[in-house]
């Protein structure tokens, strides 16, 4: 958080208006969610998703939380709009609607999540990203991550167990800039996609009973991170750690210094 103010008063009102928005954002209903949704499914590193499915204390807990303030005030216009837009079409939408993606024996099993739109006219499952410009270019350029993906396919499918008939899923970006940059992703939909995504997930489960990392902290390594992670939202992220139990440094090794630093030291 960086507040600034002309004068000293300035600066005391900027930095308690700085410490409201952070502390109203981290108790909003999103960020006190502690099952795992259908955003998080698709992430592709498999610690992160380990330390999601066993609620395990998050080390990022206060990180800066504007961009997500933008974004839930940008979903909030969104299904006002197209609320309004239903009442010239009753039927055609399917609004912030919860959806179950996986039913589970209990509530807190189920995989559920609130899907930004259903257009029953094309059998479209539309999703609604805002993002920095020079993230809106690389969507443009490369297409969507793989767990914006899933997510999308997710919510296709808890589309289906709802009764509709899904045809495509469609992701919409759109820039935050000084003018309006939308960019659309679609694809049909595509159950397996869905069903893949939890099925390792499943596999993620299985390994976390299996191996006990709660009582064997050295067994989080066993836990695969990709490559190329993108750590820097995560709220496991603890940079330097050597003790998974207590937050993941990230790509960087996590068995001990780099090569060329053991060749100093040996």
């Amino acid at each position: 958080m960086i507040t600034t103010g002309n004068d000293d008063t300035g600066q005391l009102m900027a930095t308690r208006i700085g410490e409201f928005i952070t502390n109203t954002a981290l108790h909003a209903p999103r960020s006190l969610q502690r099952r795992i949704g259908p955003s998080e499914v698709g992430a592709d590193c498999d610690r992160r998703l380990a330390y999601k499915l066993s609620d395990w204390p998050e080390v990022a807990a206060d990180g800066d939380p504007i961009a997500s303030v933008l974004g839930t005030a940008f979903h909030a216009w969104m299904e006002e709009a197209f609320t309004e837009r239903e009442k010239a079409s009753p039927g055609r939408y399917k609004i912030e609607e919860r959806v179950t993606v996986r039913p589970g024996v209990t509530d807190a099993a189920a995989l559920t999540g609130s899907s930004d739109l259903y257009d029953r006219a094309s059998g479209t499952v539309w999703d609604w990203k805002l993002v920095g410009v020079s993230s809106l270019d690389k969507y443009r350029r490369s297409g969507p991550s793989d767990q914006y993906r899933i997510q999308a396919h997710l919510y296709g499918l808890g589309q289906e167990n709802a009764g509709e008939t899904p045809k495509r899923v469609a992701i919409c970006f759109v820039g935050r800039h000084h003018e309006l940059r939308v960019h659309v992703w679609t694809e049909p939909y595509n159950r397996q996609v869905a069903l893949d995504a939890l099925a390792r997930l499943d596999a993620i489960r299985d390994q976390l009973l299996n191996r006990d990392p709660e009582s064997h902290p050295e067994r989080w390594s066993e836990f695969a991170i990709p490559s190329k992670p993108n750590c820097r939202f995560c709220p496991w992220l603890k940079p330097g750690s050597t003790d998974l139990s207590t937050g993941c440094p990230g790509a960087q090794s996590t068995s001990g210094p780099p090569a060329s630093v053991q060749a100093l030291i040996a």
